[in-house]
């Protein structure tokens, strides 16, 4: 709390949830948001019009929608790196000239899609994906949330270097008909490498004559990946200002294009443009992303939460929390301000989550009566996404719809082990069917989201550099070179290799 308007926004009154809907009749109308066939309900947060108009002042303060247009514009602000970061661009919104580029690589995409299904490459059913972090959690989230279950391909996406989780895949998989495609922004990712390897190998054992033959590459360096020995003409580039955890609107969902047809990919583009339009346009009360960071910002900086729980009441968004983590901590999970100063705030929340209604058996036991105060987000969709009888989808809307607003009002009895405090933060986001162009809108909104709450703390979202320490140590300890780390790691690594080691 270090400014003046974060004081102010400290020193508002903490009014209980069930006041605000007592004192304005009106307030499923001002948090009610819609936008691309979803619904955002922020009406059980503690938001108000002080908050709200406190928080107005400080993106002021702060030069939001300065930010934003030099975002959305394509500006270098990126400044760590000393670039832009044009995520926006891929699905239409940007620089001009990093537009076309972006139009012009999914062009590239769709030409290559279009000759695999001719057959001239091969007689190919069955994709594995190797990738890791940004290059696998959106494919794989992705896919997930979209199959249908009647599609020509069977895709199957590998990230850890574990080969627990590759060996299963190859053992169902049939070599002659495996298309490999490999992601990788700067393709020298240890991990994905070594899966490839191991791949191409199993494709030798199983007699395929030329296994780079059957070897797609997704790239922001495709002279490493001819280096590498991929054909040029199977290398599908993107721009180097896309961010790995941003990327799935570029090349990187080549798989889940070609697994379910580009004209997902498309819709996906489209309704992700559609949220980008109304993240420019709409007013800081109405900007649904805005006004989703105001309420984080709130919940962190003033009611002092360190996480933030996501709930999926749809089986098929059940990877969603994972992706969210990704973006939100790899963004936003800094120490320092844009000047290099120690940030005094703080950063991003845990976000962790799972799937409505298994967690509700779970981890709702700490929601409803646990010490901590922990914003909840529960995502749930209209139509169901299977033709079971209808009780199976309207007992989770019921309960998703219910945890909220137990969550809320709570329950008070003289029996302290049978009381519910109640007035518990949650945000509802209701989607009317989840197809490729709504859950492009809802992916859009939340990296918008994230930005938001970057450009209020004065962080930068869009590098990583955390990520690296842990590599380069881990490449010091296979060196081997004499180097000696600390005392507990030395005897890890002699009781896991043995004494020569």
């Amino acid at each position: 709390m270090t400014s003046e308007q974060w004081q102010t926004i400290k020193a508002l009154p903490r009014i209980p949830l069930s006041s605000l809907f007592e004192q304005d009749s009106n307030r499923t109308a001002s948090l009610g948001l819609e936008q691309a066939g979803i619904y955002f309900d922020f009406s059980k947060t503690h938001l108000d019009d002080a908050v709200v108009k406190a928080f107005h002042k400080l993106a002021e303060d702060m030069d939001l929608a300065g930010k934003v247009n030099a975002l959305l514009n394509g500006e270098p602000i990126n400044i760590s790196e000393g670039r832009a970061a044009e995520h926006s661009a891929e699905r239409g919104t940007g620089n001009p000239a990093s537009v076309d580029n972006a139009n012009m690589l999914h062009q590239r995409m769709k030409s290559l899609i279009e000759v695999i299904e001719t057959g001239v490459l091969g007689d190919f059913t069955q994709i594995i994906h190797l990738g890791i972090g940004g290059s696998a959690l959106g494919p794989k989230m992705l896919h997930q949330a979209l199959k249908l279950g009647d599609e020509k391909y069977e895709l199957a996406v590998v990230s850890n270097i574990d080969g627990a989780a590759l060996e299963p895949v190859l053992e169902r998989f049939t070599a002659a008909k495996t298309l490999l495609v490999i992601a990788s922004k700067t393709f020298t990712t240890a991990e994905t490498l070594l899966n490839a390897h191991a791949v191409l190998d199993w494709m030798r054992e199983d007699g395929v004559a030329d296994p780079l033959g059957q070897v797609v590459a997704l790239t922001a360096a495709p002279e490493q990946a001819v280096e590498w020995g991929v054909d040029e003409t199977r290398i599908l580039p993107f721009s180097e200002t896309v961010g790995g955890r941003y990327s799935l609107w570029s090349s990187i969902s080549f798989s889940l294009a070609l697994a379910l047809g580009y004209e997902v990919f498309e819709d996906m583009l489209a309704g992700a443009a559609v949220m980008d339009q109304h993240f420019r346009d709409a007013p800081w009360a109405q900007n649904i992303p805005v006004i989703a960071a105001f309420a984080d910002q709130y919940y962190a900086q003033v009611r002092g939460c360190e996480t933030r729980a996501v709930f999926a009441y749809d089986e098929r968004l059940g990877l969603l929390p994972d992706y969210l983590q990704q973006l939100e901590m790899e963004s936003n999970g800094k120490s320092v301000t844009l000047d290099g100063e120690p940030l005094e705030l703080q950063s991003s929340p845990i976000v962790w989550g799972g799937v409505g209604t298994d967690a509700q058996h779970a981890v709702f036991q700490l929601l409803h009566q646990g010490s901590h105060l922990v914003p909840v987000e529960f995502l749930a969709v209209i139509e169901p996404g299977h033709s079971l009888g209808p009780a199976h989808h309207h007992g989770l809307l019921l309960n998703c719809f219910a945890q909220g607003a137990a969550l809320m009002a709570g329950k008070k009895s003289d029996d302290s082990h049978r009381n519910y405090q109640g007035d518990r933060p949650s945000v509802t986001i209701l989607m009317e069917d989840l197809e490729a162009r709504s859950l492009g809108a809802l992916l859009a909104f939340y990296e918008h989201r994230t930005f938001v709450n970057a450009a209020l703390l004065n962080i930068n979202p869009f590098d990583q550099f955390g990520v690296e320490l842990g590599k380069q140590m881990a490449n010091a300890l296979a060196a081997d070179d004499g180097n000696q780390l600390d005392a507990s790691t030395e005897i890890l690594k002699k009781r896991a290799f043995g004494p020569g080691q």
